[in-house]
């Protein structure tokens, strides 16, 4: 998460799976394209996304969700 260098991203923080990407602007967008893109997240207050995986979560799952974070970070 933290190699993603987006312009957009402010502080990756976590413990584990338990991710929060504080970004430089609002994060309703981000979670709206991260929803059209069949990945689920959370919001942590106007400017946090906040990922929460379950224990199960698959690696080809996990690869796909954070390859969709960082291409939406990319353009936002």
């Amino acid at each position: 998460m933290r190699a993603l260098h987006s312009p957009s991203v402010r502080e990756v923080r976590g413990l584990g799976l338990m991710i929060g990407i504080e970004l430089r602007g609002k994060s309703a967008p981000v979670l709206q394209a991260l929803q059209g893109e069949g990945v689920l997240a959370i919001g942590g207050g106007s400017s946090v996304v906040r990922l929460l995986p379950p224990l199960v979560i698959s690696e080809d799952q996990w690869s796909y969700a954070l390859d969709a974070l960082g291409r939406i970070l990319q353009h936002g």
